[in-house]
């Protein structure tokens, strides 16, 4: 169960779970419910794609990601990191994502684990869309029983941010580095960790309640300020894993982002990498009890 939705991986024999997405242990869930999706494993060949229509080719923090159009959904080609680099996984969706079959190609643990995680993580996402439920690009620190998420692009310092305040105000604990849950329940903003976190294994199957999202610009100075409703829509946005071709998901994600910033704050902070940074933006940032 991730951020409270239920969804069933089911793998051949010969691939083992914990050892191919260790990062689900934490989630595994026995109860019964309805499910998000489902998604059918297997290893085997690239099927041809050709005459699929192709909405296009998307780098996914590195990786590219051929996208196509089939009569009743989607079918994704994720590649490993790097220029040319070979195909780890195809998938294959209906037009909601509630029904997924992954095709792993053969080759290492690591090659399989890339691609099966990063179509589950894709299906979870979409799936997810219409439901209140955002899948963000942000790292999260927890502090006295808040989380609090920090966005901005790969490489500008959100692991570093969430690192300053962990070193320097006490009682903090990251719950998650690169890909947390936002979810509406019953009116309250809330994070959840995820079994995708980045180059940080930070797999908690924990949540809280959201104090406050900070987007993060480096500056020689450490200034914050809060943001209008329609500048931190236009920073969200984005931020979440989205496809803007696809009219359900792309509103969807969008009715989501509205309601989070009815109940959450948002700010910027321009920032060095430094103690006073962490000390700024939490004496602006964190709920006052």
């Amino acid at each position: 169960m991730v951020g409270l939705h239920r969804l069933q991986v089911n793998l051949p024999e010969e691939l083992n779970a914990d050892k191919l997405i260790p990062s689900f242990s934490p989630f595994v869930c026995e109860e019964e419910g309805n499910m998000l999706f489902r998604m059918d494993v297997s290893v085997g060949e690239a099927f041809d794609v050709s005459a699929l229509s192709e909405i296009g080719q998307f780098d996914c923090g590195g990786a590219n990601h051929g996208v196509y159009k089939t009569a009743d959904g989607y079918v994704f080609a994720i590649s490993l990191p790097g220029e040319g680099a070979p195909l780890a996984c195809q998938m294959r969706a209906n037009s909601d994502f509630t029904r997924c079959t992954a095709v792993l190609m053969e080759g290492s643990l690591v090659q399989q684990n890339f691609g099966l995680n990063n179509a589950l993580m894709m299906a979870y996402a979409f799936a997810a869309a219409t439901q209140d439920t955002l899948l963000i690009h942000a790292s999260v620190i927890r502090h006295a029983g808040y989380g609090y998420l920090f966005t901005a692009p790969s490489g500008t310092g959100k692991s570093t941010h969430t690192h300053l305040w962990y070193k320097h105000i006490p009682g903090c604990d990251l719950m998650n580095d690169d890909n947390p849950v936002v979810r509406i329940v019953d009116g309250e903003a809330r994070i959840f960790g995820s079994p995708w976190s980045g180059k940080t294994p930070c797999y908690r199957n924990i949540s809280a309640p959201i104090g406050a999202i900070t987007r993060i610009e480096q500056r020689p100075e450490n200034t914050i300020r809060s943001m209008a409703p329609v500048e931190a829509f236009a920073t969200l946005l984005p931020a979440v894993s989205s496809m803007k071709w696809d009219k359900r998901v792309y509103l969807g994600i969008c009715d989501a982002i509205s309601h989070l910033l009815t109940t959450v704050p948002v700010f910027w902070l321009g920032c060095r990498p430094d103690e006073e940074a962490a000390r700024v933006c939490f004496e602006a940032v964190h709920v006052k009890n």
